[in-house]
């Protein structure tokens, strides 16, 4: 998402969317984990629960038969100052220490690692817990005055050894022991291998674009104002939204419910950790990009389109992906701490002043790329609200829905959405299998789901929707706040149409085995290009 002034080379506009402690630690011998008291003081836990295979990466089915944790979620957050905390790097491997660095007004409190998945329905599992651990408050948030980057310069408070753990997404719940404050910070224990597995991307980057901690992101600053907006934005500090999960719980964690509990061989990462490892994606068998997937280093969209290219299949189940460039620099926490975009100011910024590629929008000047060469949809515009009207009934990703040419499932497409455009380069053949009207800001358009199929055998697919992943938790009548309206019956064909395209994905390249039916005439009129052109 992006500024209200923040107009597009098709004139769209669009606007914002949305110290190691020195005290002698409680030990246990249960599975939940231990707590004692290391030289340096710092909290450590062992003996954790859970299946892991070192080449093979987690066993979903026989982690998600184990029990889980239905206490997990946060009924006493408290006031915004009375616990919160950030981890020193966003992902690790099982095995690697993580430090924490914690703030609260409590006289201590304990840190509980949940790892999200399925377990029957309760979400999450509690692999390790901490003893308790004496509180610390630490200063307020500082704003850099080159960049207006909102960090918190924090003592570390704690470590957590993750030796045993799952690999997968985790957040790690923090408690303020007089009760007035709970806490989440988000962790992603990644894969050393994603051959042969499906890999989820946590956007952390895009969570951490959008993170008003500190007064300040990449839309607004202190003002309210775009003119006080950061130019970079810090890893180096709690989220503010989410309870401290950042966008987790909207635009991912549905996804990865269902995926865990299709019991998939699945690997996680984050997008900076793709940037960072050229071969990582090396014989993954797709790569899915959740509901809100915005802003991705040159390095990034680089080593996905060559794992693309070499046969990966690519999902898209958001909109709005692949938009902005960015640069990730150290702090002095460690390396790719700091996320640099510029945006319009992109000029201005010392390292592209240095040579470095412009952190502005990927498809605009001085050296324009548009996420459509990669993804087959392009980002269109926001904000709209419209139903999403099926075109393509009988293709197989729609299999088992029941859809019939025509159908619609109000508030679906929304809050931004993306387009197969002509005018920008596109893989082709492309099949449009939904083709949803929409008019955003007087001007009329439409949102398109699309499946493409390339030359190497990947096959690419993208719901034109960012909405997609909060539809898959639809359960109710529609119409009120929840899920913007959504009803079970969206909830029913977004969840039926997901599993279809992740156990074909799973499978291997699809572009060969299924390739797409050029269409784009036929939504487009005849003034678009035919396939291969």
């Amino acid at each position: 998402m992006a500024d209200e002034t923040d107009v597009t080379a098709q004139g769209l506009g669009r606007r914002r969317v949305l110290g190691l402690a020195a005290a002698t630690f409680v030990s246990s011998q249960s599975w939940i984990g231990t707590a004692s008291a290391a030289q340096s003081g710092a909290l450590r836990g062992d003996r954790p629960t859970g299946k892991v295979r070192e080449e093979c990466g987690v066993d979903v089915p026989a982690e998600n038969s184990l029990p889980g944790d239905r206490d997990w979620r946060i009924t006493r957050a408290g006031a915004a100052g009375a616990i919160q905390g950030f981890a020193e790097r966003v992902s690790v491997r099982s095995g690697e220490v993580v430090a924490l660095r914690v703030s609260t007004t409590a006289a201590a409190y304990t840190v509980s690692a949940y790892r999200m998945g399925w377990y029957g329905g309760a979400r999450a599992r509690l692999v390790w817990s901490s003893g308790i651990l004496p509180g610390v408050l630490q200063p307020q948030a500082l704003l850099d005055a080159g960049t207006r980057m909102a960090r918190a310069d924090w003592r570390r408070t704690a470590e957590v050894d993750t030796s045993g753990w799952p690999e997968g997404c985790y957040l790690l719940r923090l408690d303020a022991e007089d009760g007035r404050g709970q806490r989440f910070v988000p962790l992603t224990v990644r894969s050393s291998s994603a051959a042969g597995r499906t890999v989820v991307v946590n956007s952390v980057a895009t969570w951490q674009a959008y993170n008003r901690w500190g007064g300040a992101d990449l839309y607004k600053g202190t003002t309210g104002k775009k003119g006080s907006r950061s130019l970079a934005v810090s890893f180096d500090r709690p989220y503010a939204g989410g309870h401290g999960a950042g966008q987790y719980f909207v635009y991912e964690a549905p996804l990865v419910a269902l995926a865990e509990r299709m019991g998939l061989p699945l690997a996680y990462t984050t997008g900076v950790d793709v940037a960072r490892e050229p071969r990582f994606l090396g014989g993954a068998v797709a790569m899915l990009s959740l509901g809100h997937d915005e802003y991705w280093s040159p390095e990034q969209r680089r080593h996905v389109t060559s794992a693309r290219d070499e046969g990966m299949n690519l999902a898209v189940l958001g909109a709005n992906c692949c938009y902005r460039r960015v640069r990730f620099e150290p702090s002095a926490v460690g390396a790719d701490r700091i996320v640099v975009c510029y945006k319009d100011d992109y000029a201005k910024d010392p390292g592209f002043q240095r040579g470095c590629p412009p952190t502005n929008d990927f498809r605009r000047m001085p050296a324009p790329d548009p996420e459509s060469s990669l993804l087959g949809v392009i980002y269109d515009g926001y904000p709209v609200d419209a139903p999403f009207v099926v075109s393509q009934p009988d293709h197989w990703l729609l299999e088992r829905t029941g859809a019939r040419l025509g159908d619609s499932f109000p508030h679906l497409v929304g809050v931004e959405y993306d387009r197969v455009n002509p005018a920008h380069p596109t893989p082709r053949p492309i099949e449009i299998l939904a083709h949803s009207p929409v008019v955003c800001k007087g001007r009329p358009s439409y949102a398109d789901m699309a499946y493409c199929s390339l030359p190497g055998g990947a096959g690419v697919f993208a719901t034109g929707t960012m909405r997609w992943v909060e539809a898959l938790e639809a359960t109710g009548p529609g119409g009120g706040k929840a899920n913007h309206g959504l009803d079970a019956r969206a909830g029913e064909f977004t969840r039926t149409v997901t599993a279809n395209l992740l156990r074909a994905f799973a499978q291997g390249p699809t572009g060969h085995a299924r390739p797409a039916r050029d269409n784009l005439a036929d939504q487009y009129g005849k003034g678009a290009p035919t396939a291969g052109a």
